[in-house]
């Protein structure tokens, strides 16, 4: 028999999905690792992994607060399943992104694995997706804010640092 059931991993995401949206929100992403146990583990492929809630805390201000993470228009979810055993949820993550000014119509996906701990935390978040492939849609919705005079300093400096 497994620790937790399907219902309470199900509904703890469910909650923990809509924190994440009322930070995308605010634009203030500082408790987002008060959503996992003190001592979770998050994997993020193309940024590395992170121990503990600081950790996790400084990765995401850092990583939602610029270019492109900061634009992302919401996190909607394709698909989720749940093993109950394992007390993990695997999701599809979209990463839509506004339109840049030419109604282009930008995402990339990501699959999430999250490990449930019991009382509504995450002992872990692993980010599986292409870096490369978000990078070079990153690049090229920045490519077409910028024709359009819709790239902030923020974009700007994206476009600089990676050969806009």
């Amino acid at each position: 028999m497994s620790r937790f059931s399907v219902d309470e991993i199900t509904e703890a995401y469910a909650a923990f999905h809509e924190r994440v949206e009322e930070m995308r929100v605010a634009g203030a992403w500082e408790g987002y690792a008060d959503l996992f146990t003190p001592d979770a583990v998050y994997v993020e492929h193309g940024m590395g992994t992170f121990r503990g809630r600081e950790e996790i805390r400084d990765w995401a201000v850092r990583t939602m607060t610029a270019y492109p993470g900061r634009l992302m228009t919401g996190f909607p979810l394709a698909w989720q399943v749940v093993d109950a055993d394992a007390a993990r949820l695997v999701c599809e993550v979209r990463n839509p992104m506004p339109d840049p000014g030419d109604g282009t119509a930008m995402e990339e996906p990501n699959i999430t694995i999250m490990t449930y701990a019991g009382d509504g935390l995450f002992a872990g978040e692993e980010d599986v997706y292409n870096p490369l492939r978000f990078h070079a849609m990153a690049l090229r919705w920045a490519r077409i804010a910028a024709e359009h005079g819709r790239a902030d300093a923020d974009v700007v400096a994206y476009l600089d640092r990676f050969g806009g």
